[in-house]
């Protein structure tokens, strides 16, 4: 079915896709859009058509629910956690499960638990972390699918799980695929923070995984991997990040990998504050090692250079600027628009009007995300303050859109924040590079004459 954050705009064009794009429907395409908007089956010759609007994450395929567990083979990395073990396999005994204990000090308590659930063992006597791990347990498998699981994630019903998962493989172009991955139960403040706000919940809305887009990775707490794509797997080189890393190595080899909402799994939180705080900030230091190896992808943030511009001279209080920018930006798309629709200035000035306001909210998330201690350090300055404190709250309310806000989540809400910004600066502190710290800014087509509104130079159009 189509994405439901697609769009029709006027009569033949379609807006939507991961990441945001517009797309003119020639002929009939639009028809048959429609129909499959409407639930319609993809017919023997749309195929190409729907492959298109597939991998520009327009479509989704919908397919039966169906496991085939002879097919997978479920790998857990474990160390010295025999309790958690034994509560996850207990849930998995329809399932053929292979334990990598990783170098735990106390291996007899995970050997007495693989015997107990029949599940089989490999024993690694040096720690490896989760990435090494998970690549033994690869090797000492052979089934067509690996279904990575994290020994303190919880599932009701995997069948049901993999019933959701394991039918996108029909399409012979997905490499990997994840559910979401919520917070656990639990009675604490602690708990119910990570309920509603899980560093490894992606969301409510399946998507296609793609760098920049609007799920640009998934965990590897629960991921489902084609074996025949899966090479040298994860990088062992990487304690944190891996699966962030093997994504996009993925996605770079033309693979698809994509996001499933509908199929739930929980983690649970750490245990103590300590633990806690230590996750965030060792999230945002794995930044500045996969800044090294996948470059701008990892900037704290992207936007065209007149977009970030506008929203900058809002900021500081010159919104006349930006809106002349909006308003520019717009003729310039009518005037393209022209031969494709029969209102271009009316759906310009809507998409551009859209563009430019939706792009207020994730931008100041991203500073706040990235950068909210030296935010609030330029609160401090008495001409700063206002400013700096209203990018600040938005910022940080962004994350609650949509939802009702609980007063115990704001202080772990900046926490949260300000442990990820500070891993983020020690990640690029052992780098020894700042790219994970360099906003990615685009090229925009608007030249500097037509934003202040003179003449192109002789021999220029």
């Amino acid at each position: 079915m189509l994405d439901d954050q697609a769009r029709f705009i006027d009569r033949n064009l379609l807006s939507g896709g991961s990441p945001w794009r517009l797309l003119r429907l020639p002929g009939g395409s639009r028809a048959v859009a429609e129909r499959w908007a409407g639930g319609g089956e993809v017919r023997a010759s749309e195929g190409r058509f729907a492959r298109t609007l597939v991998q520009q994450g327009l479509l989704h395929l919908v397919l039966p629910a169906n496991s085939h567990v002879d097919d997978v083979d479920v790998v857990i990395p474990v160390r010295d956690d025999a309790a958690s073990l034994g509560a996850l396999l207990a849930s998995l005994v329809d399932l053929h499960v292979t334990i990598v204990d990783d170098g735990s000090l106390d291996p007899t308590a995970i050997n007495e638990c693989a015997e107990r659930f029949g599940a089989s063992l490999v024993r690694l006597k040096e720690n490896r972390g989760p990435a090494g791990a998970r690549n033994a347990g690869a090797l000492a498998t052979t089934r067509p699918l690996l279904w990575f699981l994290d020994v303190d994630v919880q599932i009701d019903g995997p069948l049901d799980v993999l019933g959701r998962l394991q039918p996108q493989f029909d399409d012979p172009l997905v490499g990997a695929v994840a559910p979401r991955v919520r917070g656990g139960d639990g009675a604490t403040v602690r708990d119910r923070f990570e309920q509603r706000f899980s560093p490894l919940d992606m969301g409510v809305r399946s998507a296609l995984v793609v760098p920049g887009g609007a799920v640009p990775y998934v965990p590897s707490a629960c991921l489902l991997v084609r074996r025949n794509c899966f090479g040298a797997g994860f990088d062992d080189a990487l304690r944190v990040g891996e699966d962030v890393d093997l994504v996009w190595r993925l996605h770079d080899r033309g693979w698809l990998v994509r996001y499933v909402a509908d199929a739930v799994v929980t983690h649970r939180a750490r245990a103590t504050w300590r633990r806690w705080w230590t996750q965030r900030v060792d999230y945002g230091a794995s930044s500045g090692e996969l800044a090294r190896r996948h470059g701008t992808r990892m900037a704290p943030f992207r936007a065209d250079a007149w977009t970030l511009f506008a929203w900058i001279s809002a900021a500081t209080g010159k919104p006349i600027i930006g809106a002349r920018v909006a308003r520019v930006a717009r003729d310039r798309l009518s005037t393209r628009l022209a031969e494709t629709t029969d209102e271009p200035a009316k759906v310009a000035g809507e998409l551009v009007g859209r563009g430019m306001v939706a792009a207020g909210g994730p931008l100041s998330r991203a500073v706040v995300r990235n950068f909210g201690l030296f935010v609030l350090s330029a609160g401090l300055h008495p001409r700063l303050r206002r400013r700096a404190l209203a990018v600040f709250a938005v910022g940080t309310a962004w994350r609650w859109r949509g939802s009702r806000v609980h007063l115990t989540d704001i202080p772990l809400a900046v926490a949260d924040d300000a442990a990820y910004g500070i891993g983020v600066v020690q990640g690029a502190w052992r780098s020894r590079s700042l790219s994970a710290l360099k906003p990615h800014v685009t090229k925009s087509t608007l030249g500097l004459r037509e934003v202040l509104g003179l003449k192109p130079r002789a021999g220029r159009a």
